[in-house]
């Protein structure tokens, strides 16, 4: 046992995550593909949600409280259930509504499983792509069952910079002023839409960096440790502990050079 991981604790919430995200995203996939008849908004007009959030959240809470009826939970749509066995599920049945509401194929079912050292399991699963990323704890990070790695780019100009902006159309117009002041500073920008997937991309490759603000837990909870166990550096805008407020991964060795930048970048001169 190391840092307190039971690995056969490690291993049974591994197989729940990835089974409830596979099972749960591939209805909702098949359910986005005959239609969709519920639509509403949420804290803004641009802030969606259908009726798969919601029947995904239900879904992955039942299983959850079916195995394991101790366990804490939190979830996007509304689930708080708090427990007494030390493990918290954090769950974001649908990351991407906006995606999933335009069939666009950037979306994924995530979640995360921490105890009282912190992050334990993360599963991120993109049912449009079949591509399921996963980490333990200290066990590294893979994408369909390979092992991956962030990149190793230092140089901030060949840099691949991914985004997002808030649902808060006053605080968009402030962040597009921000990715005006770098975007000739770096190789250039992208914006999916999609956190945990954003983060996902650094951990394998695609992207060599990625920061937002304004998030919330279910959004970072299961890719953060992917992002780490892949060898990626998370942290807030200024290089302290990543925050839901202020998150950025990067490749290691230009997290100090994209920090700066940012900070540069959010002056209102």
């Amino acid at each position: 046992m190391t840092d307190g991981l039971d690995p056969q604790l490690a291993q049974e919430l591994l197989e729940m995550c990835k089974t409830m995200a596979n099972t749960g995203g591939k209805k909702a996939l098949a359910g986005r593909l005959s239609g969709l008849s519920q639509v509403e908004t949420k804290t803004t007009s641009t802030d969606m949600v259908t009726e798969f959030d919601r029947a995904t959240e239900k879904y992955i809470v039942d299983e959850i409280r079916s195995r394991r009826p101790d366990d804490s939970i939190i979830g996007e749509e509304g689930a708080s259930i708090s427990g007494t066995s030390g493990i918290t599920w954090c769950i974001d049945p649908i990351d991407g509504t906006t995606n999933f509401l335009y069939a666009l194929p950037g979306w994924s079912v995530s979640i995360g499983v921490s105890d009282e050292n912190g992050p334990l399991v993360g599963v991120v699963y993109i049912p449009a792509l079949d591509e399921m990323f996963h980490a333990v704890r200290n066990q590294g990070a893979f994408l369909n069952n390979k092992r991956i790695f962030c990149n190793d780019t230092s140089d901030l100009s060949k840099a691949l910079v991914c985004t997002g902006f808030s649902y808060s159309p006053e605080q968009r117009t402030i962040q597009s002023r921000r990715v005006a002041k770098l975007i000739h500073q770096v190789r250039d920008i992208r914006r999916f839409g999609a956190a945990s997937i954003d983060i996902c991309f650094v951990a394998c490759g695609r992207l060599d960096a990625y920061f937002e603000e304004n998030l919330h837990q279910w959004d970072i909870a299961a890719a953060e440790l992917i992002a780490i166990e892949s060898g990626a550096r998370s942290g807030n805008f200024s290089g302290g502990p990543s925050t839901p407020k202020e998150f950025m991964v990067t490749c290691t060795a230009m997290f100090d050079k994209l920090s700066n930048l940012v900070i540069a970048s959010s002056s209102k001169d």
